[in-house]
């Protein structure tokens, strides 16, 4: 077990529909973190941007991507997070993974798809919402606009200690990801993790950034600015532990089934 787990958000803008240039843009970046974290957080498609013409740019399930990406975890020595697209059974998935420096990899597809973008039109939605343990630390992976849902997320007796969100999540929508990412942390006892792109996509729609780490009060730890950034904090089981001993607000918790 690990008492502190350090975390790093690859913030940056992301080539259109160019899987080959963003698998070199990421790994040129993520290189100099090698010794410096044990968790690398990447945003949300990020070898091609939120583009809903999977049926161009989609990978296969162990295609380039994950190798390239379960190649950089063995070779920098951290675990990795992302999503990026991928089509199998001839249905199109927004797939987050997540891959450590030994190889072990697991997975999540998107629940929530963004029908105002019309992500539903063009992806298959999740049904599964896993817990991985990493070092000690049970973390839970989501992605953009699984944020805006409260239930998808709880924390049911502190089954996981890490939330982490991976997004395209636009400039006109700002102030909803500034306000929803504390209240997730709040109301579950739980660091959280939002890490977004900046740059203006190929659609036109511009990114501000304004990746996170947040304490499980709500508090920001590390905070990047609208331009290219990576941040890494050190987060502590142990004050973690000590805050839920404290407040132990989840034994007062409803109970309910997601159907």
């Amino acid at each position: 077990m690990k008492d502190n787990l350090l975390v790093s958000l690859v913030q940056t803008s992301i080539h259109w529909q160019d899987r080959k240039a963003n698998l070199t843009l990421f790994r040129e970046l993520i290189s100099p973190l090698k010794g410096q974290t044990d968790l690398v957080v990447l945003p949300e498609m990020f070898t091609t941007g939120f583009t809903m013409s999977p049926e161009q740019v989609a990978d296969n399930p162990q295609g380039e991507t994950i190798e390239n990406v379960k190649t950089w975890a063995y070779i920098f020595n951290f675990a990795i997070m992302g999503s990026f697209i991928v089509k199998e059974k001839e249905a199109y998935y927004n797939r987050a993974f997540f891959v450590t420096p030994e190889g072990d990899l697991f997975f999540y597809d998107k629940r929530h798809l963004f029908r105002m973008g019309c992500e539903d039109k063009h992806y298959q939605a999740g049904k599964h919402s896993p817990t991985i343990a990493y070092k000690g630390w049970n973390i839970r992976p989501l992605i953009c606009y699984d944020l805006r849902f409260p239930v998808w997320s709880r924390n049911v007796a502190n089954k996981y200690d890490l939330l982490i969100y991976m997004a395209n999540w636009p400039e006109a929508r700002a102030f909803a990801w500034r306000t929803l990412l504390p209240a997730r942390a709040i109301e579950n006892l739980a660091y959280v993790c939002g890490v977004n792109r900046i740059g203006t996509d190929g659609l036109g729609f511009p990114y501000r950034g304004d990746s996170v780490i947040l304490s499980p009060k709500g508090q920001p730890l590390a905070y990047a600015q609208n331009e290219p950034q990576i941040i890494t904090t050190q987060l502590s089981k142990s004050k973690l532990n000590h805050f839920r001993s404290k407040f132990p607000a989840d034994k007062d918790a409803d109970k309910f089934k997601i159907h």
